[in-house]
């Protein structure tokens, strides 16, 4: 499977010189826990609900700019990417979110959400029958006679 199969092309992004509170507002208004973060058409990082400060974290905000608390360090894939990268990408960064670049633009954003959703589809694939049990044993041509028993 490939990224461009699950990966969302609604992305929401902000400058870096964007403030910290009104990033994490941004967030909680739209029901999103990342933000991609964007100087001209170049991604630069990705701010988390966790760089941000979670709930409590409105200190750690007050008076921050989204590049003070932003991941400048994050890794991205392309739609032709397998999942199994993307995966693999996340684990190795402790990140939760992939931006998704072609050619130099942003063209979606991959989460973990969206990796849940897919091994969670994998359950619902059929299984193969085990083979049916006979429910009759059909006697061996060489009895000589049949007693009724098998």
């Amino acid at each position: 499977m490939r990224i461009q199969e699950i990966m969302r092309a609604t992305v929401h992004s902000v400058p870096p010189d964007f403030g910290a509170e009104e990033a994490w507002q941004t967030m909680r208004t739209k029901g999103i826990r990342h933000l991609v973060v964007k100087e001209g058409s170049t991604v630069v990082g990705v701010l988390s609900d966790s760089d941000a400060g979670g709930p409590s974290g409105a200190p750690i905000r007050a008076g921050a700019h989204v590049a003070d608390l932003m991941n400048r360090h994050f890794a991205s894939v392309a739609p032709g990417d397998t999942v199994r990268k993307a995966a693999n990408l996340m684990s190795g960064h402790f990140t939760t979110c992939l931006p998704v670049i072609e050619r130099g633009k942003l063209v979606g954003v991959v989460t973990m959400t969206d990796m849940l959703k897919v091994i969670g589809k994998g359950a619902d694939r059929p299984t193969h029958n085990a083979r049916a049990a006979l429910h009759h044993r059909v006697p061996h041509k060489k009895v000589r006679s049949a007693t009724g028993r098998w």
